[in-house]
C-alpha cells in the first residue's frame, strides 16, 4: 500500500427524544449493541470505556463471520460531542475518525454525523481510479450508517428495533 486518500461523510439526522438520550445511544454497551454495527441477535461483545483515552469494541458475527470494530475516545463532551477512532483490523489498520455533534432543538434534537474515512491505494492507481474509490467507499459507508441510524431512530423513539431483513 503506498498511499491514502480521505473523504468526509456528513449526515444529519433528527430525533424525537432529549440529546442526552442519543448521546447515551453511542456510549452505553447496553445500547450500543442493538444498533451500533451490530444487531442484539448477531452481537458477541460489547465492550466500552467511555472517557477521554479509553476504549470501545464490538464484535459482530455475521454469515459464519465475526467482524471486529474497534476505537478510541478522543472527546467527550455531554451531551452535546463525541469524538472517536474508528477501525476494522481484520480489512485495514487504517484509522477513521468520527464527530457526533447534538444540538437541542424545540422538539427532539439535531445530530449531525461526521466521519473522515482513509481509503487505501492499490498499486498502479491512476487519478480516476483513487476518485472512484472515493465515491464508492462513501456511499457505502453512508448506506450502512444510514440504516443504522434509522434503526437508532426506531430504538429511541419506540424503544424496540423492529428487524427489517
Amino acid at each position: 500500500m503506498s498511499d491514502v486518500s480521505t473523504t468526509t461523510l456528513t449526515m444529519v439526522r433528527n430525533f424525537d427524544v432529549a440529546p442526552e438520550r442519543v448521546f447515551d445511544a453511542w456510549l452505553n454497551p447496553e445500547m450500543m449493541r442493538k444498533w451500533f454495527f451490530t444487531l442484539e441477535g448477531t452481537n458477541k461483545v460489547t465492550q466500552n470505556n467511555p472517557q477521554v483515552g479509553g476504549t470501545w469494541e464490538i464484535v459482530d458475527h455475521r454469515d459464519g463471520k465475526d467482524y471486529r470494530a474497534i476505537g478510541e475516545y478522543l472527546e467527550i463532551d455531554s451531551p452535546k460531542k463525541i469524538v472517536f477512532t474508528f477501525k476494522m483490523p481484520q480489512f485495514s489498520e487504517l484509522e477513521d475518525t468520527i464527530t457526533v455533534e447534538l444540538k437541542e432543538l424545540q422538539q427532539g434534537c439535531e445530530m449531525t454525523f461526521t466521519q473522515v474515512i482513509h481509503v487505501p491505494h492499490e498499486e498502479n492507481w491512476t487519478g480516476s481510479d483513487i476518485e472512484r474509490a472515493l465515491g464508492e467507499w462513501h456511499d457505502s459507508t453512508e448506506h450502512g450508517w444510514n440504516l443504522m441510524f434509522m434503526g437508532l431512530k426506531e430504538l429511541l423513539e419506540t424503544g424496540k428495533i423492529s428487524y427489517k431483513g
